[in-house]
């Protein structure tokens, strides 16, 4: 079993982050509006896979076929 973990959009992600998401999650980030409050990221495991979340409900993943990071936004997000 993996654990997951939570970090502040704008601090170094935990070790357990995978390496093929930093860029995107980095990427992301820039995109947030200056002098705004950041958001967390939540770093949960889903089928052995990681799911990346931002509060904002920007969701990050690893596509199982091309092994490339996958960005989508929860519609169901309350921030959305």
């Amino acid at each position: 079993m993996r654990m997951g973990t939570r970090w502040d959009a704008g601090s170094e992600p935990p070790a357990s982050v995978p390496a093929v998401l930093r860029d995107t999650i980095a990427a992301i980030e820039r995109d947030l509006p200056p002098g705004t409050p950041r958001p967390s990221w939540t770093l949960t495991w889903l089928e052995g896979r990681p799911v990346v979340e931002l509060d904002t409900g920007v969701l990050v993943t690893v596509d199982a076929h091309s092994g490339r990071p996958v960005v989508r936004h929860d519609p169901d997000d309350e921030f959305g």
